[in-house]
């Protein structure tokens, strides 16, 4: 059986670090909490259970003080996890199995993170990330803010799902204040970097200069194919705030440029086309949405409703515009089958029961 050492970096984590411990504690055999400077209670937290608290001194530099975290270390593998992020009871005997199972030899496991949820609590965002890493000093995490460790070696993927529970908003400046920063001191970002700066400036509503970063990155040789495809998506968005919509629908497009269409783009495209009133391109994007494949091991970021449910609940508004009102009730039905609750499915039952009722009256 291999050992897992979790190791957290914190700071003013007090309203979240107990739930988090409480998810994890008796599945792992030892935690390691590094604190960055915190002026709340979370030291006294942490000092309720059974870890071992360090300080580092804050240096507007996540991967730091996460290798510092590793450093300390003593287990087979090093597991992380942020303050306001929880292990679901669904998956605790599936942890155990995993640590029972696991080949001594595996480098990284790979596990799901999910970011965003309905109000039934289903994931509606996801994506893959590195969750426990060999503790032999090779896997070094990498970049100020968005930090990450490149997957590498021998990589197993798990079905067991991190769940980010986010309380309060943080300090929504720290990000781009960081890179900022760097640039300042003519630092040089990586590909890697410059997709998430173009993204910070997206989230702060400086949608002209997003664009022109995003465009810079895109224009590069480099960089994951995943982030360029990403990058079309928020440049996209950033034309649209700022009333460019050729812009738009040409970054849109140029993702094709990358790889097969993803349903996400494939969505956004279609929603171009909707918008404008072109019903018959916006169909055909909303069935390539919906033939695509969802490949979730790509890393990238996942919008599982963008492989059924939204390309559904669109062809049937499109359907019906174009006067196919047996099409378009099929596919209401078809995002009622994915989404039995669904406002939207129960308000489309409701219009066309109501043009059935004066059809009849007629």
């Amino acid at each position: 059986m291999v050992t897992i050492s979790l190791c957290m970096i914190v700071k003013n984590e007090e309203a979240v670090l107990g739930r988090c411990l409480d998810s994890i504690a008796g599945l792992v055999d030892e935690i390691i909490i590094v604190d960055t400077g915190s002026s709340d209670k979370t030291n006294e937290v942490a000092a309720g259970y059974p870890s071992r608290l360090y300080t580092w001194p804050w240096a507007d530099d996540f991967a730091a003080a996460r290798n510092y975290s590793f450093s300390k270390a003593e287990m087979d593998y090093c597991m992380w996890l942020d303050a306001d992020d929880v292990l679901d009871p669904r998956f605790h005997a599936d942890f155990s199995a995993l640590k029972e199972s696991l080949s001594p030899d595996t480098d990284i496991v790979m596990m799901k993170y999910n970011t965003s949820f309905d109000p039934n609590g289903n994931p509606l965002f996801s994506y893959y990330r590195e969750r426990w890493i060999r503790n032999d000093g090779l896997h070094r995490w990498t970049g100020e803010v968005h930090e990450a460790i490149t997957p590498c070696g021998k990589i197993y993927y798990s079905p067991i799902a991190v769940s980010h529970k986010k309380k309060g908003n943080g300090d929504p400046d720290r990000n781009l204040d960081i890179y900022r920063k760097l640039l300042a001191k003519g630092r040089f970002l990586t590909p890697r970097q410059q997709y998430y700066y173009g993204r910070e400036l997206y989230y702060h509503g400086l949608y002209a200069e997003a664009a022109d970063i995003l465009t810079a990155f895109l224009d590069s040789p480099e960089g994951w194919t995943e982030n360029k495809l990403e990058a079309c998506g928020v440049c996209a968005e950033c034309y649209y705030r700022q009333a460019k919509d050729s812009s738009a629908l040409h970054v849109l497009l140029r993702s094709l440029e990358y790889d097969v269409p993803r349903a996400e783009l494939c969505c956004s495209i279609g929603k171009h086309f909707l918008d404008r009133g072109n019903y018959k391109i916006s169909v055909f994007w909303y069935e390539m949405a919906l033939r695509a494949e969802r490949n979730d091991r790509t890393g990238g970021f996942i919008l599982p409703d963008c492989y059924d449910y939204i390309p559904y609940l669109q062809l049937c508004v499109c359907c019906d515009k174009l006067g196919d009102r047996e099409k378009a009730e099929y596919y209401n039905e078809k995002a009622g089958f994915c989404k039995p609750g669904s406002d939207a499915v129960l308000y489309n039952r409701l219009y066309f029961e109501n043009i059935r009722r004066q059809q009849a009256d007629r």
